[in-house]
């Protein structure tokens, strides 16, 4: 398979650079995948569309303000982005971060009166810099909602809110798990008291996720690790529907993913939390061990996360769901509608 097979045109008038005004109201694609059916719907279908049994997975994930804006004692300023976290004893004091212009080995960098130190340059972008004080709070204090490059904007005080789930609590990533900014508590809610079991896992996402293929072969194409964990209570019941035949529903590619990588460890006996690093490449051809169903938002062309959708849907049925959200003028990319897949 070629990088080409998977374009697409999307107008520059359907991309959605700010969020719809109200959570949970955003439109829902209904794909079968079984025969290609489409569907228009709204988000908070979903409860209509779960059934009492169904597993529900979400990436509790937390979004750190991680665009920090610093200057050189030169008085030039240069822009960094913290990295996403890895692992639970992650080094917030010396860490890697990608950056704009020009910088070198000890250069000195001040937010405030705080001073960080580039320790070593790694090359394509990204050096690590070592702070006195943990970068998070830096951060938190400092920084910026990370917003894809394509809005083209500042993010704004509303972002903070949005750029965020509702049920976000592991703070360590630094992009948004997309197709869960449109879930809503009534909505989890609604399924619960439907007999929808909802659980979570956490994998922390990277800006290497929406990084392009740069290799014409996609098979050639090598993912960056994203750390992830999934408490034991979780692969427990996700165990059990799919022994007992329930439907697991991923709510976003980077729930797929961890459970996907993750797949022998959930159906054996653990007994303890399941920790790693997801480095898993899923494109058509790929054989899905533990997904059932899949809501997601629409995805750039070419791209890594597109791909996963058509190894799941398969790309002949879902490129004709495509090309009907642009006809039907769905809202497109991180802050746009949604698509399920069953």
């Amino acid at each position: 398979m070629q990088l080409k097979d998977f374009h697409y045109t999307v107008p520059e008038e359907l991309i959605a650079d700010h969020p719809i005004k109200k959570r949970g109201e955003s439109r829902l694609l209904h794909l079968n995948k079984s025969n290609g059916s489409i569907e228009d719907r709204h988000y908070y279908d979903l409860v209509d569309i779960l059934k009492e049994g169904d597993v529900l997975v979400l990436n509790d994930t937390k979004v750190i303000k991680a665009r920090l804006i610093t200057q050189k004692s030169s008085s030039t300023k240069r822009e960094i982005v913290l990295v996403e976290q890895h692992g639970k004893v992650d080094d917030w004091l010396s860490h890697r971060v990608l950056y704009r212009g020009r910088l070198k080995k000890d250069d000195v960098l001040h937010i405030a009166e705080h001073e960080l130190i580039v320790k070593e340059i790694l090359g394509n972008g990204l050096a690590i810099i070592h702070s006195k004080v943990d970068l998070r709070e830096l951060a938190e204090r400092y920084g910026n909602v990370p917003l894809p490059p394509y809005m083209n904007r500042t993010a704004t005080d509303d972002d903070i809110e949005r750029y965020q789930t509702v049920f976000a609590r592991e703070a360590g990533s630094v992009a948004a798990p997309t197709a869960s900014l449109n879930m809503t508590d009534e909505i989890l809610q609604k399924l619960k008291d439907k007999g929808v079991a909802v659980v979570y896992v956490t994998l922390h996402v990277g800006l290497g996720t929406f990084l392009p293929i740069r290799v014409d072969d996609i098979a050639k194409h090598k993912m960056h690790q994203e750390y992830f964990s999934i408490p034991q209570a979780s692969a427990k019941l996700i165990r059990e529907a799919k022994l007992s035949e329930r439907r697991v529903i991923a709510l976003g590619t980077t729930v797929t993913r961890t459970l996907e990588y993750a797949h022998d460890t959930i159906m054996g006996t653990s007994d303890h939390d399941i920790v790693g690093e997801a480095d898993i490449f899923i494109y058509p051809g790929y054989d899905f061990k533990i997904i059932n169903g899949l809501i997601t938002n629409y995805h750039a062309p070419e791209s890594t996360v597109l791909m996963l959708t058509a190894a799941f849907a398969s790309w002949d049925k879902l490129k004709p769901a495509y090309d009907h959200a642009v006809n039907q003028q769905y809202r497109f990319f991180s802050y746009g509608d949604s698509m399920i897949i069953l």
